[in-house]
């Protein structure tokens, strides 16, 4: 009996395969750059040309871009500069809040969207821009907190410095380190297993808050050490033998 259903024959030259990507969808860019800064009313904002021999420049691929103008902002807290390349813009307006009170807003933009490197370092001075006008206005700070058995942070005055503050840390080794606390920056502490880093460039703070941590990274077994902000760790259990 010869069955109704029969299997057609596919020859190997007639398979054609076609290449299939693991993801179709489209890629999303950053639309950070585009974004409006908002500068307060007591928000001075200028830009100055930096001298030849006072400028810094940097290499991506085989072109070279110098750094050769800079942003100041001043603010109730203090002044900060950002330097930027010739391709970025900055077109600053004012509008009217209320009768007495001015906002202006600031747009950042480049010459050529299409670059590459103009569009990174587009999104990147936006965001620069964005924390010094934070920081000379509000402020940057950063929590230390110390996890551990009698880890703890104390605040000296430097000997061979006056005026100069050290950070004494206590945090299980045989000897006690101390750091230098870097000008701009305050340091202070709510509790002794607890420190406050502030000041007006986000970037320092966050650094010197990173060096503390370099001291006594977090662990995953008991969960000992140094955390900064709002970082957790996910514990591990010990293998026994």
């Amino acid at each position: 009996m010869i069955s109704s259903r029969v299997k057609p024959i596919i020859s190997s030259a007639s398979i054609t395969t076609t290449s299939r990507h693991f993801s179709h969808s489209h890629i999303i860019q950053s639309n950070i750059g585009k974004l409006p800064i908002k500068l307060s009313h007591d928000v001075n904002l200028s830009i100055e040309d930096i001298p030849l021999e006072f400028c810094k420049s940097f290499t991506k691929g085989k072109q070279s871009y110098t750094l050769d103008r800079q942003i100041i902002l001043k603010g109730p807290k203090g002044v900060l500069s950002t330097p930027i390349p010739k391709f970025i813009n900055i077109n600053k307006s004012e509008h009217d809040i209320d009768a007495s009170t001015k906002e202006s807003i600031v747009n950042v933009s480049v010459n050529d969207t299409s670059d590459r490197i103009q569009r990174s370092m587009w999104g990147t001075v936006r965001a620069l821009l964005q924390n010094n006008s934070i920081g000379i206005t509000e402020g940057h700070l950063s929590i230390v907190k110390f996890v551990g058995t009698g880890y703890r942070a104390i605040i000296e005055d430097n000997p061979y410095t006056p005026g100069e503050k050290l950070v004494a840390l206590k945090i299980g080794l045989p000897f006690t380190p101390k750091l230098r606390v870097p000008q701009g920056i305050t340091v202070s502490s709510p509790s002794p297993n607890r420190l406050v880093v502030e000041g007006i460039d986000k970037q320092q703070v966050k650094l010197f808050a990173a060096v503390i941590r370099e001291h006594k990274k977090p662990e995953p077994y008991k969960g000992k050490g140094i955390f900064i902000d709002h970082e957790t760790i996910k514990l591990k259990e010990r293998k026994i033998k």
